[in-house]
């Protein structure tokens, strides 16, 4: 069976164990069997800082099923140091706002000398997870370079009230990270969207795909991003294989992060049905073929079958039992 997820950030790289789990792969580490996982990663949030560049999410994907992630923190290294990070802060040395771990910057040396030697993202991160053997296919939807930016009020200008301030452009993870999404987002923009295309294996998975699952991930700036990159929503379109999401939104709120303060930004209420609605049904020309949602939350979401099953990603069991719903809604069976 040939299963592609979409994901973005912590959450997307939990429910990824939760899938191995329910095609009875180990949660950590390479697999074997008759099951192929392809998870197909925002790269939105990927920045450079002090001349590395930057992955947040396939490197948290990579991390997380290759053993190698901090559990409390969701991100980064386990076991992690942070000497550089505190040198460059002595050194004044902008920006301080974003820590790199000791060992986090190993990854990030590599990745930067093989990019600028002309490899692309797609064929760097093939060689960094031959390390961490995380038993899935870690694909960046695009290997072309596609930055989230947030449009704010100018934080740094005192010169006026909050609700007059001049507007600015600015990277994502500087608000989300140094701002604690706290200056209200007027839009977001895919910066390098428009030159950029889907990658070519990323469109072949979803070709081949029995089931197409969406994470539980951010909708807008992790989910949003990704279908944004030219011939990414048309491959979805043109899927066989059905495709199901889970709800991020629990109870009238996010399952991790802010994922509110963006939906309030495009207009979207923070509840599992807006978002259904937000993504569409596909027998009415949107995006998924059924959605799960919370027990307790309902969800009306027109061309789309929806399912209420436990969204709790406690630990791996309930995660998996997770992915064996949503696989199941997708016209699979799962041992």
């Amino acid at each position: 069976m040939n299963v592609v997820v979409l994901v973005g950030g912590v959450g997307g790289a939990r429910f990824l164990l939760g899938v191995k789990a329910a095609l009875g792969l180990p949660a950590v580490g390479p697999g074997s069997g008759d099951h192929e996982v392809t998870a197909v990663v925002n790269v939105g949030d990927d920045i450079w800082l002090h001349g590395l560049r930057i992955c947040p999410d396939l490197d948290t994907c990579m991390y997380t099923l290759g053993g190698g992630i901090d559990p409390e923190r969701g991100w980064g290294r386990a076991g992690e140091t942070w000497a550089v990070r505190d040198e460059l802060a002595a050194y004044e040395a902008d920006p301080t706002w974003f820590g790199l771990g000791d060992r986090d910057i190993a990854t990030h040396l590599v990745r930067t000398r093989m990019l600028r030697a002309g490899y692309p993202l797609s064929q760097v991160t093939e060689a960094l997870c031959h390390r961490w053997q995380p038993g899935v296919r870690l694909l960046p939807v695009t290997d072309d370079r596609v930055e989230t930016h947030v449009v704010i009020g100018d934080p740094d200008d005192d010169t006026a009230g909050p609700g007059d301030r001049p507007l600015k452009a600015i990277h994502f993870q500087e608000w989300w990270v140094r701002h604690q999404a706290k200056p209200a987002p007027h839009r977001f923009a895919s910066v390098g969207a428009d030159e950029a295309g889907v990658l070519p294996e990323v469109r072949e998975a979803i070709e081949g795909a029995d089931a197409i699952l969406v994470a539980p991930s951010n909708p807008v700036v992790s989910i949003g991003t990704m279908i944004q990159v030219p011939g990414m929503a048309q491959a979805l379109v043109a899927a066989e294989a059905k495709i199901v999401g889970l709800s991020p939104i629990v109870g009238g709120r996010p399952l991790r992060g802010m994922a509110d303060a963006c939906l309030e930004a495009i207009g979207v209420e923070t509840t599992a049905e807006a978002v259904g609605r937000h993504y569409g049904g596909r027998r009415e020309g949107g995006l998924l073929d059924g959605w799960l949602v919370h027990t307790g939350d309902t969800a009306d979401v027109p061309g789309a079958d929806v399912l209420s099953v436990p969204l709790l990603m406690t630990d791996v069991d309930a995660t998996a039992e997770m992915a064996r719903r949503a696989l199941e809604l997708a016209g699979v069976e799962v041992g």
